[in-house]
């Protein structure tokens, strides 16, 4: 089982150290602030209270086999870089850190960072679009001009196969899948409503007027896809 380290347990930090562990991974949070330490010990597999900025700390703790380390204190660059550096040195695999500057991606990707996220961006972007296209539920941008978002079946597709939709040549989109409410037995054998998610839905299936669609693609194509 892959094993995950947080560095910096604040709102960012914290949401993913809850949510790996939500998803049964094991996770180590480190955080100098004693009662955050107190709230996540009770949530997570390891909670220590410690100021990684102060020397020799990483090393005492030995996280060289750790797969995964994200670094949640983006405020604080120097910090950051530091981190970054050490958790590389002692062999950690992957390294994401958070940054809030393009300028703080560069010098976090030369010092070794494997991946840098901008949490406050990237939620913006994601808001915008929903605000701005209420047919879309979620954003999330993969690059530049490409993302991923779950959207309604635009009404001239409903009742259509993917196969007589034939998006990808029409459109220049792919459906990677698709989301619908389906009856169900529940434990007493009564029929209920429950979210089924298909994966890469095959050419045969028809698409409905409730169903909700995760489509990549570049941003205009996907504008396209969406005004049907």
């Amino acid at each position: 089982m892959k094993q995950y380290v947080v560095i910096g347990a604040g709102r960012f930090g914290s949401a993913v150290a809850i949510t790996l562990t939500q998803k049964g991974k094991q996770v180590m949070v480190l955080d100098k602030d004693e009662q955050v330490v107190q709230r996540m010990s009770e949530i997570v597999t390891q909670a220590l209270q410690v100021d990684v900025t102060a020397e020799n700390v990483l090393e005492s703790l030995d996280l060289g086999d750790m797969d995964v380390a994200v670094i949640g204190i983006g405020s604080n660059l120097e910090a950051s870089i530091l981190t970054t550096m050490q958790l590389k040195e002692m062999g950690v695999k992957t390294v994401v850190a958070k940054a809030t500057t393009r300028s703080d991606k560069k010098i976090l990707s030369r010092v070794g960072a494997d991946r840098i996220i901008f949490p406050e961006r990237d939620m913006g972007v994601r808001v915008a679009n929903s605000l701005v296209s209420p047919t879309i539920f979620d954003y999330i941008q993969v690059s530049p001009g490409f993302g991923i978002v779950e959207t309604k079946v635009p009404k001239d597709l409903q009742g259509q196969t993917l196969g007589e939709a034939n998006v990808r040549s029409r459109f220049g989109v792919d459906i990677v899948a698709l989301r619908r409410q389906a009856p169900r037995l529940d434990k007493n054998g009564e029929s209920e409503l429950k979210d089924t998610v298909i994966i890469a839905p095959p050419a045969t299936e028809v698409l409905g007027e409730n169903d909700i669609l995760v489509v990549i693609g570049e941003e205009k194509n996907i504008e396209k896809f969406k005004s049907t």
